[in-house]
């Protein structure tokens, strides 16, 4: 196949890749058994890096939504049963296979499956068999942040993917946009991530963008938000429940397709887009974090890359837990 050949001829190239962007994977470098390791696919698949960057690249130029999409996705992948690739499983009636693709907070939200397939599709010509899918969205996550000005980071690798899903998790352990400040601290202490880490993750929201139906209630009903910034948002998003459910607003509407700290100061103004965002600036324990992020972008950087790393270690399978897909979407068996 063409499109194999362009692939294997990257190969060499990935190599000076590695070099110059500080990729690093490899087996056996110094983690012990069941830790996940930065160089873990270094001899396996030492071109990993270059593909997922290349793919990255595509997919973002193609749309720069699409790197927010792809940290949001790793997000809800992380937060029910670990960072198993278990949200990228489609729905197989056949057998009576349920996904975590229609849970309320995942059905036409989350996004990014065919860019995953894209990627997966590509690491498989050069190095089959090797790569979990669960890594492959990891990595895309990363890229995705830095082609859009945000921080890099060494992603831990070695995850195996799951051959189960669930969908009660999905709909219980996501946190969701009407939570409260004492309601994300819990969701978030139950995959042991400080407040701090619920603060700096949330900064993920400087880019993407959120349906009607998910800030409806906060720009109608709640008094913690900007009255201009409320007139303006409701222009785009009517009043009554099932109109203009799924019209798109901007997180971050000053740098939407840039990952940098605005979105703190929106906080700080009282225009964050959802209930969830303004809880963190509201006259409680994170304000002081928040004002701190607001003037100070590389603290939220360092912060954000802290809490990712550690939101990338929960409950991953390794050793010889899981499997190695084959297709990001079915298991092995299927």
């Amino acid at each position: 196949m063409a499109s194999s050949t362009v692939w294997q001829c990257l190969v060499a190239l990935s190599f000076l890749s590695s070099a110059a962007y500080g990729y690093g994977y490899g087996q056996g470098n110094g983690y012990g058994n069941g830790q996940l390791d930065p160089m873990f696919y270094e001899k396996s698949c030492p071109a990993l890096g270059f593909i997922v960057r290349v793919s990255m690249i595509k997919a973002v130029l193609t749309e720069r939504r699409m790197g927010a999409s792809l940290l949001r996705l790793f997000f809800h992948d992380c937060f029910v049963q670990g960072c198993d690739g278990s949200i990228l499983l489609d729905d197989v009636p056949a057998s009576n296979f349920t996904g975590e693709k229609t849970a309320f907070p995942n059905v036409n939200s989350v996004r990014g499956f065919e860019v995953i397939d894209d990627i997966k599709r590509n690491v498989e010509y050069v190095c089959p068999g090797v790569v979990s899918c669960a890594d492959i969205l990891a990595l895309a996550a990363r890229e995705g942040t830095v082609l859009l000005g945000g921080p890099s980071w060494a992603v831990p690798l070695g995850r195996r993917d799951s051959t189960t899903a669930s969908l009660d998790g999905a709909n219980s352990d996501l946190p969701g946009p009407t939570l409260n400040l004492t309601e994300l601290i819990q969701s978030f202490a139950n995959k042991s991530l400080s407040p701090r880490d619920l603060t700096a993750l949330s900064g993920a929201h400087t880019i993407g963008f959120s349906q009607c139906v998910f800030f409806r209630d906060h720009i109608y009903n709640d008094t913690n938000i900007d009255p201009a910034f409320t007139a303006e948002l409701q222009r785009n998003c009517p009043a009554p429940a099932g109109s203009g459910d799924t019209n798109l607003t901007p997180l971050d509407a000053q740098t939407r397709f840039v990952f940098d700290n605005a979105y703190y100061p929106n906080l700080v103004a009282r225009r964050g887009l959802l209930h969830s965002d303004q809880e963190l600036f509201n006259g409680a324990a994170q304000d002081d974090l928040v004002r701190q992020y607001s003037s100070n972008s590389a603290l939220f950087f360092a912060d954000f890359v802290v809490a990712m790393i550690k939101m990338g270690n929960i409950s991953p399978l390794t050793g010889s837990a899981g499997e190695i897909r084959r297709n990001c979407r079915v298991v092995n068996s299927s």
